[in-house]
């Protein structure tokens, strides 16, 4: 059984007291008890000027009532005279906020896609009381364990993660260390297979294959009925491609002609962009293509001019929606695209998070997990 709140601000105050200082994360581990628990507990003494809290660590006052073990079985006489709450009403009170909670955030990047998705954790941790920090990856390998394993050395309670998984999702022996961290975790627009060890990690994401099927959809009802699918490969990729794929097939459609074969060894990025207009170019001229989904954005504004100067004329031989909607309304001519829910995956993401962070007793293993998609929107353009 766990001690009740005032054995347990007993403890603390004894351990503050000979120590001098302590750090947080290692604290709620040697009294075994969950860092939300600990850090209510260290709120309510920081108010009784029991001890001083620092980020993420706690020292004694000097000359106050945290000065040793005299002082810790004056604050639990005292605590247990006034009639303090047992452990069952703690757990209850635990949903009382996040004041003071600090939520760690590990991202590739904070421009383009995950700007958005940034912001809206942003917003809504702020809303809430709580305080959150970025770290980095730049998508180099390993780094995001790094920066997680960093992020919580400096007191972080809980984990929003955008691992660098190629697919969206882990590949084979890749990403169990997700599972294993110590704190709530939630995974941010990446999926994990079921059966692999991150698949029971609470997660939200974009349904890209809602997306990629809402725009063929809209083609089809245009009258198209050969589409590609173009653009190079990133992580939203494979998920792109299982919409497509399942809308062709469902709506009765025309193939599309196959991506050509790739070479040996890895191309650069402007091999890759001349390898889709060559793409492009042959499925409208050779193929029978009439309509593409274009991912990205940016590629596709590049691409439309050198279409074009190809004899390949935009809308008219090769109608485009782009997938993303970052910069498809500033084209010359605005191009119609899908928009996945970036700043609400991100608000989403850091709600789930906060609301398991301060459930009834703060413990990771309460209630059941989330896997939450949400629903890319088009916006059509003329």
């Amino acid at each position: 059984m766990r001690p009740h709140v005032d054995q347990r601000q007993a403890q603390v105050l004894a351990l503050v007291g000979a120590r001098g200082s302590v750090r947080v994360a290692d604290l709620a581990q040697e009294l075994g008890v969950s860092p939300v628990t600990l850090r209510r507990d260290i709120e309510a003494m920081a108010a009784r000027g029991e001890i001083r809290r620092m980020h993420g660590v706690i020292s004694r006052v000097e000359g106050g009532r945290a000065g040793g073990a005299a002082g810790a079985r004056e604050s639990a006489a005292a605590s247990a005279s006034a009639g303090t709450a047992s452990s069952a009403e703690d757990r209850a009170g635990a949903s009382a906020g996040a004041s003071g909670l600090v939520i760690g955030m590990v991202v590739p990047t904070t421009e383009y896609y995950y700007a958005d998705v940034v912001r809206g954790a942003r917003e809504v941790v702020e809303a809430r009381g709580a305080r959150l920090t970025v770290g980095l990856t730049r998508y180099l390998p390993g780094e995001d364990r790094t920066q997680a394993d960093r992020l919580l050395s400096t007191g972080a309670d809980g984990l929003l993660l955008t691992p660098n998984w190629d697919a969206g999702s882990p590949g084979p022996g890749e990403g169990a260390w997700t599972a294993e961290l110590p704190v709530p975790t939630v995974l941010v627009e990446r999926w994990a297979p079921p059966g692999h060890p991150a698949a029971a990690l609470d997660r939200v994401a974009s349904d890209h294959a809602h997306g990629a099927a809402t725009a063929v959809q809209h083609l089809v009802e245009r009258g198209h009925r050969r589409i590609a699918l173009a653009g190079r490969a990133t992580p939203t990729t494979p998920r792109l491609r299982a919409g497509y794929e399942a809308a062709v097939a469902a709506l009765g459609l025309e193939p599309a002609p196959p991506w050509p074969a790739a070479g040996p060894g890895p191309l650069s990025d402007a091999d890759l962009f001349a390898r889709t207009l060559e793409y492009l170019c042959e499925a409208v001229t050779a193929g029978g293509v009439s309509a593409a989904l274009i991912h990205s954005d940016t590629d596709a504004i590049m691409l439309i001019p050198r279409l074009q100067a190809r004899g390949v004329r935009v809308p008219e031989d090769l109608a485009v929606i782009t997938y993303d909607d970052e910069v498809a309304g500033l084209a010359d001519v605005p191009l119609s695209a899908v928009a996945p829910a970036k700043r609400e995956v991100g608000a989403r993401a850091a709600g789930l998070l906060l609301d398991r962070l301060t459930a009834a007793g703060g413990e990771r293993g309460e209630g059941p997990r989330q896997h939450v998609e949400l629903l890319p929107r088009l916006t059509i353009r003329s």
